[in-house]
């Protein structure tokens, strides 16, 4: 049986994949191929910058709406292709690590258990092993500005917290969140640059700051699947929420030119969109912004604005640390 399209990706040699989202943007939006698509504009940034191997039926989709053929250099591959080699690569590990594959996993269980009571829990750990002290940082517009960060692009679990940014459209503003970083918290962070994936992952690696994070609102685990929320002791100070609001847009916001023919004549102008799979993050975002004198319209995953007063007002009242959108907006 023929795999479904759905079933299929679409491989591109090095990056071609990014030169045909860039040449589908000179017609279409993001958000507007996130729909075409039934996806998220953050998919649709990952097929940018080349983390994942777009759908053939997207592939498709798109081609025909901006009116070129299909790249003939692709390749198909089924979607499951990595898992085979994924479980011989782990089963390598498995041998070289205990010299087989452990056939009893519940004798293997009691063993450790038994080793662990009688001897491995009084075992006195490396100083390193402790948590560090760190410096905590009073609530401040800085503080407030790096929880959107933080809620945008970050992401935290139980001995981390690691903000992911693109290694080229965000590399000033990685050098800005580092910085940012060092003044709250005292502590220079680790860079980690993942080519594979077209990123740099900043990485704080401190139980302590993590536990302080997660006193001031920002969840441990999945954000979605929580529906997290801007903070409260943000939404009550209009200062911390402005600098919130310009931390999430910087991250998971994007500027983008609309373009449409009235007449015989073309026109465009700038339009900002955000977007969260997050109701609660959505509706607090867009109450911001409403209490600011602005417009924004709601979507199923997004926070728009639309015209250029809202556009010119957000500029003027949150702009923004992230150079790639005040090159956008200018341009």
């Amino acid at each position: 049986m023929t795999e479904p399209l759905k079933e299929s990706r679409a491989v591109f040699p090095p990056g071609q994949q990014r030169a045909f989202i860039e040449t589908a943007e000179k017609r279409l939006s993001i958000p507007d191929m996130a729909r075409l698509c039934a996806c998220s504009t953050r998919t649709i940034r990952d097929w940018r910058r080349e983390k994942f191997a777009m759908q053939l039926e997207c592939l498709q989709t798109l081609c025909r709406r901006v009116h070129i053929a299909v790249p003939k250099n692709i390749s198909l591959r089924n979607r499951y292709s990595h898992v085979r080699r994924a479980g011989a690569k782990g089963a390598r590990a498995v041998i070289k690590k205990y010299g087989r594959v452990p056939i009893d996993e519940i004798f293997r269980r009691k063993q450790w258990q038994k080793w662990w009571n009688k001897d491995g829990q009084f075992r006195t750990r490396p100083p390193q092993f402790y948590p560090q002290p760190i410096y905590k940082p009073r609530k401040s517009a800085e503080l407030a500005e790096f929880i959107g960060t933080m809620m945008g692009d970050g992401g935290m679990h139980k001995y981390q917290a690691i903000i992911t940014l693109h290694h080229i459209d965000d590399r000033k503003y990685i050098d800005f969140v580092i910085k940012r970083i060092r003044g709250l918290f005292h502590i220079r962070p680790a860079l980690h640059h993942i080519p594979k994936h077209s990123v740099f992952n900043i990485v704080i690696s401190r139980l302590e700051v993590v536990k302080y994070l997660h006193s001031l609102g920002l969840p441990i685990g999945n954000k979605v699947r929580q529906q997290f929320d801007i903070p409260q002791w943000i939404k009550g100070n209009k200062k911390f929420s402005i600098a919130c609001v310009r931390g999430l847009v910087d991250t998971d916001g994007s500027v983008f030119t609309h373009k449409y023919m009235s007449g015989r004549k073309q026109y465009c102008y700038k339009k900002l969109s955000f977007c969260s799979h997050s109701v609660p993050l959505q509706m607090s975002v867009a109450k911001i912004l409403a209490e600011l004198g602005m417009s924004p319209r709601l979507t199923k995953f997004e926070v728009r604005l639309d015209s250029i007063a809202d556009m010119n007002k957000y500029f003027f009242l949150i702009g923004s640390h992230n150079p790639k959108h005040l090159e956008r907006y200018r341009a």
